[in-house]
């Protein structure tokens, strides 16, 4: 499965840790992060950087790297070493005359003073999802992952991609990695990996990373980090079976290909209405954002549960969709096998739904 894994991923990465959840697997990358910089006698280089409405998981650090309060309040997290950055979310910037490449400047910008606030001899690494998920499904404006990444490289900071949710086709590439031109140190996988039909996630470990840590094994013995059911077998046979069937009914090209028609189709349909923000995605992953009035881009009052009430109206049609957090926006995310006729019907009836709670 490690060689399966590794065949898709992109060409600089070398070997993959197996866990059981996203979570897990992040801990995993944090800890490895931490062990390099340790290794390269850089014991003061452990901060992380993550992003506000991220999501990286739900434990003690990776609830602390998720950007999302519902993950914080009352749980007295983030804790101490998880620093958080601008989200490359265009549409909720707060200068709306800010066009793309303005907001991506933006962006880098609050990096950069972020990095000079803190120290870059004290930042280990940057977590990103390639696409953000649970924070609402939005892909970065044009230019964003170049112009971080070169911050990175010029700071020393290492570059985990959290590609549970965009790993393995979701995107109509096998990583999002490949699709955005990214070039991570670590690379967390988990749902993709199976379809999520068993519990299995990964840290793949970047080549030059990899020869750090053997150094370290050199110096100190084995690697003391384990879980008890890493790579299980019943996961690591879904994991096969799954990626074989991905490759031999096509679902990535078809994730592609049907996704861009959803998107396209679901920005016809609910794009133009008085109450619809942004209809956003990228393959086989899409949003619809909802606005109390779109001149001004002013948003309900939480209380109103406008994006709960779509998503229940849609459930009585028999469409599932997510009520996604810290905001009134609905998710898909529609499995790969996806027809253009249930493209059609899923839209349809998202319309319907739109229409019932907003008129």
């Amino acid at each position: 499965l490690a060689k399966m894994v590794l065949d898709r991923a992109p060409d600089h990465m070398s070997k993959v840790y197996f866990g059981l959840s996203g979570s897990d697997a992040n801990e995993t990358n944090i800890k490895l992060v931490w062990y390099y910089n340790n290794i390269r006698g850089l014991p003061q280089k452990k901060k992380i950087i993550s992003r506000w409405r991220g999501y990286h998981g739900s434990g003690l650090m990776t609830g602390s790297l998720t950007g999302l309060d519902l993950f914080h309040k009352k749980f007295d997290l983030p804790l101490s070493q998880v620093i958080h950055t601008e989200a490359p979310y265009y549409f909720r910037r707060d200068d709306l005359d800010l066009d793309e490449a303005g907001f991506v400047a933006h962006c880098v910008a609050e990096l950069e003073s972020l990095i000079a606030r803190e120290g870059a001899d004290t930042i280990a690494a940057f977590i990103g999802e390639p696409v953000l998920g649970t924070g609402g499904i939005v892909p970065p404006p044009a230019g964003y992952w170049a112009a971080i990444q070169e911050v990175l490289a010029r700071h020393d900071i290492l570059l985990i991609a959290d590609e549970v949710v965009t790993g393995f086709g979701r995107l109509g590439s096998m990583f999002g990695s490949e699709h955005y031109g990214l070039k991570p140190d670590l690379i967390t996988i988990a749902k993709g990996l199976t379809s999520a039909y068993a519990p299995l996630s990964g840290s793949i470990v970047s080549d030059k990373m990899w020869k750090v840590l053997e150094q370290g094994t050199d110096e100190n013995g084995p690697i003391g980090h384990g879980w008890t059911y890493s790579a299980h077998p019943i996961g690591a046979a879904a994991g096969v079976a799954n990626l074989k069937l991905i490759d031999a009914l096509g679902l990535v090209d078809a994730a592609g290909e049907i996704g861009g028609y959803f998107n396209a189709a679901m920005r016809d349909a609910v794009g133009g209405h008085v109450n619809v923000g942004e209809v956003r995605g990228e393959g086989m992953i899409c949003a619809v954002e909802f606005v109390k009035g779109r001149e001004g881009r002013v948003f309900f009052d939480a209380n109103d549960k406008v994006g709960p009430r779509v998503a229940a109206a849609l459930l009585e049609r028999g469409v599932i969709a997510r009520a996604m957090p810290q905001g009134d926006i609905l998710g898909f995310a529609p499995p790969f096998c996806l027809t253009r006729a249930e493209a059609d019907e899923v839209v349809g009836k998202t319309a319907q739904a739109v229409k019932e709670v907003l008129g």
